[in-house]
């Protein structure tokens, strides 16, 4: 993924943590109408699988005629049908299917209508079949099955590789009226700097678990000493020094300081137990800054979490567990923190990869693919179901853009998108500014939301 350029960002460094502000000039967003005012808070909270998750062993059909051709596909690589594996859920339309076991924290939440599953779901500049693909006779997006291309078009709804916005900044910028005069980043990435929270004029930031933005040096004896230092880091920050990049750097720093204290005393009030992995200390991040929501006047908030190492190549049988794994056990306290804060309506929780995977295994893993099936949670999420058309699982088959099961999305990202970003509360007739292309699509809203 392309870095952004300097002038588009300011860098904050603080002991064991760092912090990204950006401020950019109003742009579209001047030109955008306001959405209508919509009370009460709401929040999108994005998990990016970076590395490619094997959607195909995350959800696993498994009526007797579904699950051949699936085993028939994946070889060796397939999950045994039986309850440890695959942990039973029954789609809406009364058709079974299998979770992978490493999601047994949140299995429950699939009986409880908590949990969805959105299928075969892909960056698409406009739909496209396995004939017309092979043909050439319709656009595709650029550099398919390349990490750092699709990383950058999943996150900035743009399917090409020259985005320089994401879809969840531009979504951020129409909503912003209905933050009011509230200072407080609309959207903040907890896995450092992130595209998909970029927009064309909001404030964003970008942060790291445990993070402290505390000035260095300021720890002296006696306390007069510290305190006599402090004071005169505040004047410096406040000397008008007539420099234009002086000047931004001491207000980014003096922003940083108020944030710390702010989210420093967030994090203790937050009594739910979360799992001391890096997901589950993402999300306990995320839970703190909501708590903040009454103070910091927020109505719209958009967050980032991510977790690498699911570009599985080989030994995927292990490793897929504890990715997942950790993933189910940090969203269920993730869910669980939304309930004890009374936002569990408010908050819905999503998740992204750079692709799918092929069907066939490659030795002991499999390789680079496209269409890609994803979680939903939330109580806001019309659960116990799975969305958008589940795939033909065979090689070669009417959904397979070659012979190797990298299947074509049958559903596009844009729609994906456009579906979180109405319910957030982006007007239709907006949608274009966030997703370009989501009028090649037939519908902008795929239900799963109420």
């Amino acid at each position: 993924m392309s870095t952004q350029s300097i002038a588009r960002r300011q860098f904050l460094a603080g002991a064991g943590a760092a912090a990204f502000f950006s401020r950019f000039s109003l742009l579209n967003a001047l030109a955008q109408s306001a959405p209508a005012a919509q009370p009460g808070y709401k929040a999108l909270v994005c998990i990016f699988l970076h590395g490619g998750n094997d959607g195909h062993n995350t959800i696993v059909p498994t009526s007797q005629a579904a699950f051949n051709l699936y085993k028939a596909a994946r070889g060796a690589l397939a999950m045994p049908t039986n309850d440890s594996t695959l942990l039973p859920i029954i789609n809406s339309d009364g058709n079974p299917y299998g979770l992978h076991s490493g999601l047994a924290a949140i299995h429950p939440l699939w009986a409880q209508g908590k949990l969805a599953v959105l299928a075969n779901v892909g960056t698409l500049v406009q739909p496209v079949t396995r004939s017309q693909y092979l043909s050439n006779a319709r656009p595709v997006p650029t550099n398919l099955f390349s990490h750092s291309d699709q990383v950058q078009q999943i996150q900035s709804g743009i399917p090409s590789s020259s985005g320089g916005t994401g879809w969840g900044g531009r979504t951020a910028d129409i909503l912003q009226p209905l933050n009011g005069a509230a200072t407080f980043p609309t959207t903040c990435s907890i896995a450092g700097p992130a595209l998909f929270c970029t927009g064309n004029a909001i404030q964003s930031a970008a942060l790291l678990p445990g993070f402290n933005l505390d000035a260095s040096g300021m720890q002296l004896w006696p306390q007069a000493a510290a305190d006599a230092r402090k004071a005169g880091l505040q004047q410096v920050l406040q000397l008008n020094s007539g420099l234009a990049l002086v000047q931004a750097a001491n207000q980014t720093r003096k922003e940083a300081m108020s944030l710390n204290a702010m989210l420093t005393g967030a994090n203790a009030s937050i009594t739910t137990p979360f799992p001391g992995t890096s997901l589950g200390m993402q999300l306990k991040q995320v839970a703190s800054i909501i708590s903040l929501r009454a103070s910091t006047g927020m109505n719209r908030q958009i967050f980032f979490c991510s977790l690498g190492g699911f570009d599985t190549h080989s030994g995927q049988s292990w490793q897929q567990f504890d990715l997942l794994r950790e993933v189910s056990q940090a969203l269920l306290a993730f869910y669980q923190s939304t309930i004890d804060l009374g936002v569990s309506d408010k908050v819905t929780s999503f998740t992204l990869s750079d692709f799918g995977r092929t069907l066939q295994a490659s030795g002991s893993g499999c390789d680079h693919g496209w269409g890609n099936h994803h979680l939903i949670m939330g109580d806001a999420v019309k659960g116990g179901s799975i969305y958008g058309t589940f795939p033909n699982l065979a090689l070669g088959g009417p959904d397979d853009s070659g012979s190797r099961g990298a299947l074509i999305p049958t559903t596009s990202m844009d729609q994906f998108a456009a579906t979180l970003a109405t319910w957030l509360g982006v007007p239709p007739a907006n949608l274009p500014s966030v997703l370009g292309n989501i009028g090649n699509f037939g519908s902008s809203n795929l239900g799963f939301l109420s």
